[in-house]
C-alpha cells in the first residue's frame, strides 16, 4: 500500500534517507579524533571531508533508489523505509538529474581537498564514485552479489578514515589502519541488521546477500561478531600509549549485546526497524567513545 504522496522538498529528503547519513558521520569524527592526537587535525580539512562524506552518502541512497526500482527489487512488501522512486515521489528521470548534481557536487568539494591532499586523491575520488554506481547499477550490481559487508569495510573504514588522516597527517600508519577496520566493521552491523530484516524478500529480488546465501543464523552471529570485533580491535591501542582509546570502547558491548539479544527475539518483520535504529545509535556511541580515547591519549 501507498503512503501518501509527500511535497516535492520533502520527497527529496525521505530519498536522501538523511538518517542514514550517520554511517558517513563515524568515518570522519574517527579520522578527525585520530588526526588531532597526533596533533594533525585542522578544521577547513575537517569540514571539507565531512561534506564530501556526506554528499557521497546521498548521492549513494539516491542511486540505489533509483536501480533497486529500475531492477524491480521494491516491491509492497517491502519492510524498510520507502523509496522515492517506488512509491512515485519522485520520477526515474528526475531522480536521474538529482543523482546528477549530488555526483558533481561531491566532486567540487573533493576538489577543494586537493590542496591539502594532493592530486592522488583524483583517483580515490574517482574510485568513490565508481563503487558508488557499482552497489546498485550495471551488470554485475555488488550488491546483489554478496560484496556489500566488503564494501561497507572499505569505503566506511580505510577509505574515509585512512584518506582523512592522511590528508591532515601526510602520512599512513597503523593506528590509522586498526582504526579503519574497526570503524568499517562498526558500520557493518547496520548493513547486517539490514540485510537480515530484508532477507526474505531479498532472496525474491535475487539479491544474494550474506543473510541470503548463509542463512538467518548466519547473520544473527556476524551481527553480533562485527560489532564485538569493532571493541576488540580497539585494544590495539593499550600498549601504544594511547589507554583510553582501548578501553572507552568497551562500554559500547552492552548496547551491543542488548541489540542482538532483541534482533534474535523479534527474528523478523518490521519491527526489527526499531533495532535498526538502536544499531545507528550504538555506531554513533562507538565512535564518540573510540574519539574521545584518541583525544584523551
Amino acid at each position: 500500500m501507498k503512503t501518501e504522496k509527500p511535497g516535492v522538498f520533502r520527497a527529496w529528503v525521505l530519498a536522501s534517507r538523511p538518517k542514514t547519513l550517520a554511517a558517513a558521520a563515524v568515518p570522519v569524527l574517527v579520522g578527525c579524533a585520530l588526526a588531532y592526537s597526533d596533533g594533525c587535525f585542522r578544521w577547513p580539512e575537517a569540514l571539507l571531508c565531512t561534506l564530501f562524506a556526506f554528499l557521497m552518502q546521498i548521492d549513494a541512497n539516491l542511486i540505489n533508489d533509483l536501480f533497486d526500482y529500475l531492477k524491480g527489487s521494491d516491491r509492497g512488501d517491502r519492510l524498510g523505509p520507502r523509496r522515492a522512486c517506488a512509491e512515485g515521489w519522485i520520477a526515474p528521470r528526475a531522480m536521474k538529474r538529482g543523482i546528477l548534481c549530488t555526483t558533481l557536487a561531491a566532486c567540487v568539494v573533493g576538489l577543494g581537498l586537493l590542496r591539502y591532499g594532493g592530486p592522488e586523491l583524483i583517483a580515490v575520488g574517482a574510485v568513490c564514485v565508481l563503487f558508488a554506481f557499482l552497489y546498485t547499477a550495471g551488470p554485475y550490481p555488488l550488491a546483489y552479489h554478496g560484496w556489500g559487508d566488503l564494501l561497507v569495510v572499505l569505503f566506511f573504514g580505510f577509505v574515509p578514515v585512512g584518506c582523512i588522516y592522511y590528508i591532515m597527517c601526510h602520512s599512513w600508519t597503523a593506528d590509522a589502519a586498526v582504526a579503519s577496520l574497526a570503524c568499517g566493521l562498526a558500520i557493518d552491523t547496520l548493513l547486517m541488521l539490514n540485510n537480515y530484516r530484508d532477507r526474505e524478500q531479498d532472496a525474491l529480488s535475487g539479491k544474494r546477500t550474506l543473510v541470503v546465501r548463509f542463512g538467518a543464523r548466519a547473520g544473527r552471529i556476524l551481527y553480533l561478531a562485527t560489532g564485538s570485533a569493532a571493541v576488540l580491535l580497539c585494544l590495539w591501542f593499550v600498549p601504544r600509549g594511547r589507554l583510553w582509546a582501548g578501553l572507552l570502547p568497551l562500554l559500547y558491548l552492552p548496547f551491543h549485546a542488548a541489540s542482538w539479544r532483541r534482533m534474535t527475539r523479534i527474528g523478523s518483520g518490521k519491527a526489527l526497524n526499531g533495532v535498526l535504529g538502536e544499531t545507528s545509535r550504538n555506531m554513533l556511541l562507538w565512535a564518540a567513545l573510540l574519539s574521545l580515547g584518541l583525544i584523551l591519549g
